[in-house]
């Protein structure tokens, strides 16, 4: 039996200090040294084995914090664990309190295709950590090998045009992670924000939109629209990329920053439908006649095709379990809701008799979220934005 734990974690614009990520937005030496210890104590805390991080503009600066929880961790280990000589050096509250340095582990960067580099106009990738290594080199799902067209019609029918994609907003990242005797295949991902898109007119040195000293509200829901369809496109890529796993028997789990909650359509398209409950009561497809509904078997093939490829949130199994909605990750205009989300395929499903393994636990780590208990960082610029989410794993071997 192997136990393990996988958490997503987004740590707000992390870079080295004096460089200007967006428009005259920089750290200053002591501002990183601060944010670098904050996040290296919330990385000593959660302590998890598989990380995927979300809002990386660096890769060494990564490194270094990695480096940082390590030094915290090992002075920990060496204030709290009892040495060799002690008899009860094994009971499982040691275990506990014990931290793992990533000194073995391996990250895999994903730096973003849209960041050119240029002071004030950078663009921030993903990255995974993991104590289990990588099965095979991570991939990076960002430049389309084909655009993707979405057509629209008319409800009458006739052609309405269609959408076209060619990059993703931020890449996604697809990492076959040995654990134990299974390998999963783990993606990370950052969905595009709900921060409207607006389009700036050639010569113009900004959108009309963003003049908020002549605020136009129908433009700025415009660009709320195109941000929201280009974010569920980017869903649909990242159900595409899992259904193909899936189809090859592979378990799966996704995790990252899905900028939208558990009901939203760019968050449904990545988990799947929900089966309807009784396919016999629906007309056929090709119905001839009001009584020419799907069959008990038909039903049963349907019902099993849908739950064959449908994710569930780890967050909604802790909540089942426990009997209270309690988790958010995310704290903004007084509204609290989680759109960090770690997703499970039915092989850690409680309800499947075949499950390869289960969820023991869920936790996440928020309180800096909403009572500033977060002495290592000041003020909100140097902790996240974001709580941070952990799935605790059990593997039945």
């Amino acid at each position: 039996m192997t136990r393990f734990t996988i958490a997503s974690f987004n740590v707000k614009n992390l870079i080295g200090p004096d460089r200007e990520y967006y428009e005259f937005q920089t750290y200053t030496p002591e501002e990183y040294a601060w944010k670098e210890d904050w996040t290296a104590n919330q990385i000593f805390s959660m302590n998890a084995d598989i990380i995927g991080f979300q809002e990386i503009f660096e890769e060494e600066s990564l490194r270094d914090v990695i480096a940082e929880a390590d030094r915290v961790g090992i002075a920990s280990n060496d204030a709290v664990l009892p040495s060799k000589s002690k008899s009860y050096r094994k009971k499982a509250i040691f275990r506990k309190l014990g931290y793992d340095p990533y000194t073995d582990a391996t990250l895999a960067f994903a730096p973003n295709a849209n960041d050119t580099g240029l002071p004030g106009q950078r663009r921030p990738g993903l990255a995974i950590l993991s104590r289990f290594g990588f099965a095979e080199p991570p991939e990076i799902i960002q430049d389309l090998p084909e655009p993707l067209d979405i057509p629209f019609r008319e409800l009458t029918g006739e052609d309405a045009g269609f959408y076209r994609m060619t990059r993703l907003s931020r890449p996604i990242q697809k990492a076959r992670i040995p654990v134990g005797n299974t390998t999963i295949t783990v993606f990370n991902c950052h969905l595009k924000s709900k921060l409207g898109e607006y389009l700036k007119p050639a010569g113009a040195d900004y959108a009309p939109e963003a003049d908020l000293t002549r605020y136009d509200p129908v433009g700025r829901a415009m660009g709320a629209l195109r941000a929201a369809v280009r974010r569920m496109a980017e869903a649909w890529v990242l159900r595409r990329a899992i259904v193909a796993e899936l189809q090859k028997g592979r378990p799966v789990m996704v995790l990252g920053d899905f900028n939208d909650g558990e009901h939203a359509v760019s968050s449904e398209i990545i988990s799947g439908e929900v089966p309807f409950r009784n396919y016999a009561w629906m007309l056929r497809h090709d119905a001839r006649d009001r009584d020419d509904r799907y069959s008990k078997e038909e039903n049963t093939q349907i019902t099993g095709a849908v739950k064959a490829t449908r994710l569930t949130s780890a967050e909604q199994l802790f909540v089942q379990r426990s009997m209270r909605d309690m988790v958010y990750t995310s704290a903004f205009a007084g509204v609290y809701e989680s759109i960090d989300q770690i997703y499970l395929s039915r092989h850690f499903h409680p309800e499947n008799d075949k499950r390869l393994g289960e969820m023991e636990y869920f936790s996440v780590f928020n309180d800096h979220l909403t009572d500033g208990s977060h002495a290592e960082a000041p003020y909100n610029k140097l902790a996240s934005d974001h709580g941070q989410i952990m799935a605790h794993i059990k593997l039945g071997e």
